[in-house]
């Protein structure tokens, strides 16, 4: 072995697993060392880049015995955009990893082990972001103005010119958007664009600082008419968002085929952004939580109606509660134009200041979905009654493993709930974002 290879500005390393980043981890002299493009099993050499106390930060400089999980990227950006981590690890790996990030989480944090794991919830692993919020950046010396992600651990604008997971007629979009902005006077004051394919449209919302010029607007109409997209305009936060051109565009919505549901949003509104893998998903949930006629179930964090309808489907009396007076909203006028109004209520209540209070408006129910942004439900948990008294069923759908690990710890070690089943959801497949699922039964 050459003097360079044996002995690199970091050091020499096997990858023993992956974390929850994507990034590859190793322990060399007895120090832990974070090494960016390395996988499981592999002999790497590696740059040291910093130091944090008690672990050490590195790149990949050579792989010297190569993981047969190791693929070719896809994308000829991969490494410099930061939308991407994984793109470098055979998808069924990635799919492990995360397993494993959950499963180690469970039992660390939340000192608990489910009775069995569910398959993981998957789908196509290109072409899957429906939802995206795009930079948008003018950069003289690169001569125009940039579209994308945000460089990998930069506030910089990726120099892109294609995206290999956005779906293929909004990545075609890309280089025709940047010639747009470069020609528009205010193109200085349009931070970013955010991205929302429906079934029948596909939005794009431009954020703009200042008023738009007539001039910059026919340009805008010209691109929507040409590309056939509609454009928003925002000229403040998310709720000021209007449709500015077409007018007669179809409304945005997504399916839910399983459950014969179409559900309409702002493009604005949350919703997940993938919506092949949110359809198995919303099956799986509700295959988990087995609603039944007759049974009264709540819905915490229920959004537009997600789940909340699906639920409904299945002939249950359900009622959705969530913080965001918008969403209820919308929740309801979903749950009527899909005939469900009559099983499928909304209420609006802050469900992390007053978790009591949340749970006496609700009311009592025979089962219980929890779907709660990444700070988790803790405080849902502690004020649900014991098991005995509880939902005879709680299906957590949870965004960080490791909140979902420690709301797993009250459900089962104070509350006396079984954690009978958990597993993944690869919500966002080339990046460490890990979602999961898990079943509590009393």
């Amino acid at each position: 072995m050459s003097e360079r290879i044996a002995k690199p500005a970091g050091g020499l390393a096997t990858i023993e697993s992956i974390d929850h980043e994507g990034i590859g981890v190793s322990h060399v002299e007895g120090k832990v060392v974070f090494i960016e493009g390395g996988i499981t099993g592999e002999r790497v050499a590696y740059t040291r880049l910093r130091g944090r106390g008690n672990y050490d930060l590195g790149a990949v400089t050579q792989v010297l015995s190569e993981s047969s999980l190791r693929v070719r990227p896809r994308c000829v950006y991969f490494g410099t955009c930061g939308g991407c981590a994984m793109q470098h690890v055979h998808a069924g790996a990635q799919v492990a990893a995360k397993q494993r990030v959950l499963e180690d989480n469970l039992a660390r944090i939340g000192k608990v082990r489910p009775e069995s794991i569910l398959p993981a919830v998957h789908g196509p692993s290109w072409g899957y972001r429906h939802r995206a919020r795009l930079s948008v950046h003018y950069v003289a010396k690169k001569g125009g103005v940039l579209v994308g992600f945000h460089e990998r651990k930069s506030r910089y604008v990726a120099d892109v010119r294609s995206c290999e997971v956005l779906p293929p007629a909004v990545s075609a979009l890309i280089v025709p958007l940047r010639e747009l902005f470069t020609t528009l006077v205010a193109r200085d004051r349009m931070p970013q664009v955010e991205l929302a394919v429906g079934e029948a449209v596909t939005v794009l919302v431009l954020r703009h600082l200042d008023p738009i010029s007539e001039d910059d607007a026919t340009k805008l109409r010209a691109f929507a008419d040409r590309h056939g997209i509609q454009w928003w305009l925002q000229p403040k936060g998310p709720d000021t968002a209007y449709p500015f051109h077409p007018m007669d565009a179809p409304a945005l919505d997504y399916r839910l085929p399983e459950f014969g549901l179409a559900i309409g949003y702002r493009p604005t509104e949350f919703t997940q952004v993938n919506t092949a893998v949110n359809r198995v998903l919303v099956k799986r949930a509700v295959d988990l939580l087995d609603p039944r006629p007759g049974e009264r179930v709540g819905d915490l964090f229920c959004g537009l109606g997600n789940f909340t309808l699906a639920i409904a489907s299945r002939g249950a009396t359900v009622v959705g509660m969530e913080g965001a007076a918008t969403l209820t909203a919308r929740g309801g006028e979903n749950a009527r134009a899909n005939g469900l109004g009559h099983l499928a209520s909304f209420l609006t209540y802050d469900l992390y200041t007053d978790a009591g209070g949340a749970l006496a408006k609700l009311g009592p129910v025979d089962k219980l979905l929890i779907d709660p942004p990444r700070d988790g439900a803790m405080e849902i948990c502690k004020a649900l009654p014991d098991a005995l008294e509880g939902p005879s069923r709680i299906v957590y759908v949870s965004c960080s493993p490791s909140t979902l690990a420690r709301d797993a710890n009250v459900l089962v070690n104070v509350k006396g709930y079984r954690l009978v089943a958990a597993g993944v959801v690869n919500m966002f497949p080339h990046t460490g974002h890990v979602e999961s699922i898990a079943l509590f039964v009393r």
